[in-house]
């Protein structure tokens, strides 16, 4: 029988892969150029620093949207779970997922900083848009094929986030060979960094 196309259709989900992250065009591109460590050895000791907090600062924006859509996964794959059978407290933990909190022991490469995330609203809408149409407060009102496609895009976003997790830590790994270079090699003294320190801590 023919449906009527005076009726409305019924509006599928939306998962869409295709939302860029909030860090496509800016600091990220800089710090993953291809040229963004030519020059190191001979770069003012300050310079290399600089290069090394602004990959820093990357790494922890890069962990942080991370663990928001880890978080997502954890309770798509606890509703998955559930309905084939498997035991566990969902309502229990997704109050924990969707508040963003660490959890233990992290995942990857664990690297303890004490520098905030930026842009956090932007990194939220982002993951947000990836699944917009399902509901992870509610997930138990979606199809088992809705919830699939989601976990596939949420983990497709994962992979993709380790991945220019590990390039971004790979710099920054470089510019502090390059400064411990520098202070074995007699190049810079602690009195400039302690100097350096001073200059950068002092109110404005």
């Amino acid at each position: 029988m023919a449906s009527d196309p005076t009726l409305p259709t019924p509006e599928e989900p939306r998962v869409t892969a295709e939302a860029s992250p909030p860090t496509g065009n800016r600091r990220i591109d800089r710090v993953l150029a291809e040229d963004y460590l030519d020059g190191l050895r001979s770069a003012p000791l300050a310079d290399v620093r600089a290069q090394r907090a602004e990959a820093e600062q990357e790494e922890v924006d890069l962990s942080y949207l991370r663990r928001l859509v880890q978080g997502r996964v954890d309770v798509l794959r606890a509703e998955l779970a559930r309905r084939r059978g498997a035991t566990g407290d969902l309502v229990a933990d997704l109050a924990r997922i969707l508040a963003d909190e660490p959890r233990s022991p992290a995942r990857g490469l664990g690297r303890h900083s004490a520098i905030e995330p930026s842009r956090v609203d932007s990194h939220r809408r982002h993951v947000e848009a990836l699944v917009a149409d399902v509901d992870l407060s509610d997930v138990s009102a979606r199809s088992e094929d809705d919830l699939e496609r989601a976990l596939e895009v949420l983990s497709g976003e994962e992979q993709v986030l380790s991945g220019k997790r590990r390039e971004v830590q790979a710099v920054m790994d470089a510019c502090s060979a390059e400064i411990t270079r520098r202070y074995k090699e007699g190049e810079a003294d602690v009195a400039t960094l302690l100097a350096d320190q001073r200059t950068t801590d002092a109110p404005t």
